[in-house]
């Protein structure tokens, strides 16, 4: 059973996977995740299930509706495989325990959240705040089997008020607002579930991934200084990196100051 309990979980994030695309495409539209059920955007038809087996489905139906043809991005099937390969690198870390249900959890909020920002640059709180209530009910948990929870709790005021801070000070210095309200809900949820150590790594990632997208765009997109680049896909994807990695960088880093 051990032995194929990695399957399950691949298969269970190919399956989350399929239901984060309606999420990411349905919630800015102000539309409910579960009714009607999946049609093509294009014509209107529902979707058979033989056609809704994550990434399979994309393959053989060659990207494109089985009705009337029209191409599907393939940005849907790289949303499954990659909810998938986090799914498994968070099993893989953490093996069966508290922290990989507690990930599992938190991974699928924070693809919904990337996704959604970095389509309409919008952090919608239906999304944050759910998931801030599942960290607290991760906090209770600890609590209940006496494991540590200060470092939750500090982790979720450190990661949101990090970027309060910079917004503020922004605000007064430069007369706006540096970062988005948004991002400190991010943050905040982050550090509710990864702690003080993991929250203040991932705090420094995203700045460094923010900073290399920026250049990115401004170089080879020759985006304006001014343009405005959604913050919240590079918090994410610190946050998924101290995830799977982030006690192994800091056991890392310790060790070179020894």
């Amino acid at each position: 059973m051990e032995s194929i309990f990695p399957i399950y979980i691949f298969i269970l994030g190919l399956l989350i996977g399929s239901f984060l695309n309606v999420c990411i495409y349905r919630i800015p539209r102000g539309e409910s995740i579960s009714y009607p059920p999946s049609h093509c955007t294009s014509c209107g038809k529902n979707i058979k299930y033989y056609d809704l087996i994550p990434v399979l489905s994309w393959i053989f139906l060659r990207g494109k509706c089985r009705n009337c043809g029209e191409r599907i991005s393939i940005r849907y099937a790289l949303i499954e495989i990659t909810t998938a390969i986090l799914f498994l690198l968070t099993y893989f870390q953490y093996g069966v325990s508290i922290n990989l249900a507690r990930y599992l959890i938190l991974i699928p909020f924070l693809i919904i959240i990337a996704m959604i920002d970095y389509d309409t640059m919008e952090v919608y709180t239906a999304t944050t705040w759910i998931a801030i209530a599942m960290g607290v009910i991760f906090v209770g948990i600890n609590f209940y089997q006496g494991q540590p929870v200060v470092t939750y709790i500090y982790g979720g005021i450190l990661g949101a008020g990090t970027i309060i801070i910079i917004i503020l000070l922004s605000k007064i210095i430069l007369g706006t607002e540096g970062m988005g309200w948004g991002d400190a809900e991010i943050c905040g949820l982050c550090g509710l579930f990864l702690g003080f150590k993991l929250t203040l790594m991932m705090l420094f990632f995203s700045f460094v991934i923010g900073g290399v997208i920026g250049v990115y765009l401004l170089k080879v997109k020759k985006k304006s200084g001014r343009t405005e680049m959604p913050f919240g896909p590079s918090i994410i994807m610190a946050a998924f990196l101290m995830i799977i990695w982030g006690d192994k960088i800091l056991n890392w880093y310790i060790g070179t100051l020894n």
